[in-house]
C-alpha cells in the first residue's frame, strides 16, 4: 500500500518548474553529493542530522525531502519537519530513482556561491525587457526561489557585481550573456544543465522575441508585445518582474502541455462558402 507521506517521481516531475511546487529539500550525505553534485530542480542542501536546528524555518511550507534512497534519511528528517509545522513528504526512491527516470537535474557546480542568507544573488541592467525577465523566471522556478535581483544603471552592472558578489547576466563580457546567435536564457538552461523539452521549446520563443527574430517562433510576437506592454506599466523593476513571472509561468506552461492545442470557436468560422 503507497505511504501517504511519499511523492513518487512521476508525480513530483509535474510540479517542478511551476509557481505552486513544493520546496525540495536536499539531505543526502556529503559522500553521496560528492559522487553526483547535481541537485533537482530549486533543490536546497540540509544536513539531515541537525534538522532539529532548522526545522522550524520551514514550518507551513509544503516540502519533498529527497535523500539517495528514500529510506531512513528522507523519512527522518521529514516526520521532524511535519512535528515543526511544515507539509513534508518524501520522494519515493529517492535521488537515485529521479536520476535513473531521467528527470531533470541542475549543476551544483554552476550556481553561484550563495551569501550569508543562503540566497544566490545577480545583477543586470535596469528596465529589464526579454532575456532579464526570462532569466530571472529559470532562477527562481528551477534553481534558486529565493534568488535577488538587482537592476542597476548599465555602467555600474560591473562594479555592483564586485562590491556586492553579484553574479552580472545579460551584459558584455560576462559567463552569463550571449554566445552568438543564442541569448542569455540559452546560456542558463545549458548550463544549468536544463535542456528538457518544454525549456528548450521557451527558450526558442524567448531568443526569438529577445533578438528580433519574430520567424523564429510565432509566439514571440506576443511574448515580445506582452513584455514591452508591462515595462510601460511598472516604474519598479521588482514589481515589474514579480508581474511577469506570471506571464513566463503561462509560456511555459504552453510549452509544456498546450503546444499541440488549437481554438477555432465558432466552429467553421475559417469555412469558405
Amino acid at each position: 500500500m503507497p505511504s501517504n507521506t511519499e511523492i513518487n517521481v512521476s508525480q513530483l516531475s509535474r510540479l517542478v518548474g511551476l509557481p505552486g511546487a513544493p520546496c525540495l529539500v536536499d539531505v543526502r550525505t556529503d559522500a553521496d553529493f560528492a559522487a553526483d553534485p547535481r541537485l533537482l530542480p530549486a533543490a536546497c542542501r540540509r544536513d539531515a542530522l541537525s534538522v532539529r536546528d532548522w526545522a522550524g524555518a520551514f514550518a507551513g511550507r509544503d516540502l519533498v525531502v529527497v535523500c539517495q534512497r528514500g529510506q531512513k534519511l528522507s523519512q527522518g528528517t521529514a516526520a521532524f519537519l511535519r512535528h515543526a509545522g511544515a507539509r513534508a513528504e518524501t520522494l519515493e526512491g529517492g535521488f537515485l530513482a529521479w536520476s535513473e527516470a531521467g528527470a531533470p537535474l541542475v549543476s551544483a557546480d554552476a550556481i553561484p556561491p550563495a551569501d550569508a542568507t543562503g540566497r544566490t544573488v545577480w545583477v543586470t541592467r535596469a528596465r529589464p525587457k526579454i532575456d532579464r525577465i526570462a532569466c530571472p523566471w529559470l532562477i527562481r522556478r528551477f534553481v534558486d526561489p529565493a534568488a535577488v535581483f538587482l537592476f542597476v544603471a548599465p555602467s555600474e552592472v560591473a562594479a555592483v557585481a564586485d562590491r556586492f558578489g553579484a553574479a552580472p547576466f545579460d551584459v558584455d563580457g560576462v559567463f552569463w550573456s550571449h554566445r552568438g546567435e543564442t541569448c542569455t536564457f540559452d546560456t542558463m538552461v545549458r548550463e544549468f544543465g536544463l535542456a528538457i523539452p518544454a525549456l528548450d521549446r521557451l527558450a526558442v520563443i524567448i531568443r526569438a522575441a529577445d533578438t528580433d527574430r519574430l520567424d523564429l517562433a510565432p509566439q514571440a510576437a506576443g511574448l515580445l508585445a506582452a513584455a514591452l506592454g508591462l515595462s510601460r506599466m511598472f516604474r519598479d523593476d521588482l514589481a515589474q518582474l514579480d508581474a511577469a513571472m506570471t506571464l513566463c509561468d503561462a509560456f511555459y506552461r504552453w510549452c509544456r502541455d498546450a503546444s499541440d492545442e488549437t481554438h477555432d470557436w465558432p466552429v467553421g468560422l475559417r469555412t469558405k462558402p
